[in-house]
């Protein structure tokens, strides 16, 4: 809560009286753009924050947004509730209004909380009550469903899974309702409902939620020698699926790792959720103890990354044209993935003493060899990031498949550079057409290191996800505690999208 971060930054500041570090401000820098301009900012309520999605329900248009673990006060309430779930109107989008918070469990953190939320209209559900509205959220040991037709007043529709260890970024195709739910293989043995235990601290759990209230299982999913009874290394856990259903691809593109050792996957749909098809018939118990032909049936490409790269995020550019290659009478158009790493760092200032994560661009035209074929970064001294505190590098893009800004531009959050517009047109060229970086504010949660026998504390902005809605606002996150702004592009940038 507020209280507690002024405490933590006064506690900082008597360390600092005692050893004659200087003492950080936390107001400012002032904001930094380039062809963004900001349109409206909720606090949050001072709340660690990771993931927005905005839904558009009815005549309204509501952001919801997950939380890292931790607490603060709640004036809604008058408590100071467990970080969890924001709901906030953004149907004005310059005048944000905050409605609801739905507590999470205790623990700071990715040991806390509730990072993840995904959003279906029942509409949009093979099963569900066309009337009502669903969020699926995943806190720091189970995953949830929640009815929330009315935002403000959301209400537990049914638990999917419980007591896990630890859960991540789950993804829902609200065409079908088939969700792919990341959860601690390790603690399968005692969830609810229960399942043999794996050997990585992250797999994917597949369930039909085509009606949410009565969830079906399909199947848990993960790399070989990730399964149960298996021996030798354990692969990279995943972080995060993307269903490339939407994009009329029958495939899961899935990616291992943050910032290390990290694997995309890519998938074939049909043959994950029904193996009937593959050349060797699944085994009887493939659903929960698959073999290791269970699992290489549905692969169609794999590639790992180098040990000081991962695969964050894993967004799919499909069906691409690539001018250059206009005039080729092959390979104009292309299918690529957009591989972000996630910088590393934790709350430390040091930002810059490991490697440095970026934007890659992988070609999958041929899915069985991925190749990359370009970067993109954001130069460190374009604005000392690295004297700035806190992280510094690429962390998530957007995942919105909206056709203003598919193939033209993507957003990534870059930590304390904020949010980047990339011009992806030429995907072997990306470049920059935009950027914003929020002031901090007194929310604001300091970064503190060591170095040399120093503490050194800085308040710095720590944008952490980035997302879109259809009506072309961008929405960030700050995971030091400084909320959610709401911007638009302009200029050069903006016409990227309007006139491409």
């Amino acid at each position: 809560m507020r209280f507690l971060v002024k405490v933590r930054f006064l506690i900082a500041a008597f360390a600092v009286v005692l050893f004659g570090v200087a003492q950080p401000s936390a107001e400012g820098p002032h904001f930094e753009r380039d062809n963004m301009k900001l349109i409206g900012v909720n606090d949050l309520q001072a709340r660690s924050a990771y993931q927005p999605v905005i839904q558009h329900q009815g005549t309204r248009w509501i952001a919801y947004v997950g939380h890292h673990g931790g607490e603060a006060f709640n004036p809604l309430t008058g408590l100071v509730e467990k970080n969890g779930t924001s709901i906030v109107d953004v149907t004005d989008p310059g005048r944000p209004k905050y409605l609801k918070h739905i507590p999470g469990p205790s623990g700071e953190g990715e040991a806390g909380g509730a990072q993840m939320v995904r959003v279906c209209n029942g509409s949009q559900l093979p099963n569900g009550d066309p009337t009502r509205v669903y969020l699926l959220r995943a806190t720091a040991n189970s995953h949830e469903v929640y009815d929330v037709t009315n935002p403000a007043n959301p209400a537990l529709a049914t638990t999917v899974v419980s007591h896990l260890g630890d859960t991540h970024k789950s993804y829902w195709e609200c065409t079908t309702g088939i969700a792919y739910l990341v959860s601690d293989g390790t603690s399968l043995a005692t969830a609810v409902p229960a399942f043999p235990a794996w050997r990585s601290n992250r797999i994917t759990q597949i369930f039909d939620l085509s009606n949410p209230l009565h969830p079906e299982f399909i199947r848990n999913w993960g790399l070989i020698g990730q399964q149960p009874g298996s021996s030798g290394p354990v692969p990279t856990g995943v972080h995060g699926p993307i269903s490339g259903n939407d994009l009329g691809r029958s495939r899961v593109y899935f990616g291992h790792g943050t910032g290390s050792n990290g694997i995309l996957q890519i998938v074939d749909r049909a043959k994950l959720l029904n193996p009937s098809s593959c050349p060797t018939p699944p085994s009887a118990n493939f659903r929960t103890n698959p073999t290791e032909a269970d699992l290489l049936c549905p692969q169609v490409g794999r590639l790992d990354t180098s040990p000081t790269m991962g695969a964050h995020t894993v967004f799919p550019l499909l069906n691409q044209p690539v001018p250059e290659f206009a005039n080729n009478t092959s390979g104009s158009v292309r299918d690529f993935i957009i591989l972000v790493n996630e910088a590393g760092g934790g709350s430390g200032l040091d930002t810059c003493t490991g490697n440095r994560q970026l934007v890659y661009f992988v070609d999958i035209t041929t899915e069985s060899k991925p190749m990359g074929i370009s970067n993109f970064q954001v130069p460190e001294a374009s604005g000392d990031f690295c004297n700035r505190g806190g992280r510094f590098g690429s962390h998530a893009s957007s995942e919105s498949f909206l056709p203003s800004f598919y193939g033209k531009v993507i957003l990534v959050s870059w930590f304390n550079a904020g949010v980047r517009a990339i011009d992806i047109r030429e995907p072997f060229s990306p470049k920059e057409v935009g950027f914003y970086i929020p002031a901090t504010t007194k929310n604001t949660d300091v970064r503190c290191t060591t170095i040399s026998g120093q503490e050194i504390c800085k308040f710095v902005i720590q944008t952490n996800n980035v997302e879109l809605d259809s009506r072309g606002f961008i929405y960030i996150v700050d995971r030091a505690n400084t909320g959610m702004h709401i911007l638009q592009l302009v200029g050069t940038a903006q016409k990227i999208i309007i006139n491409d």
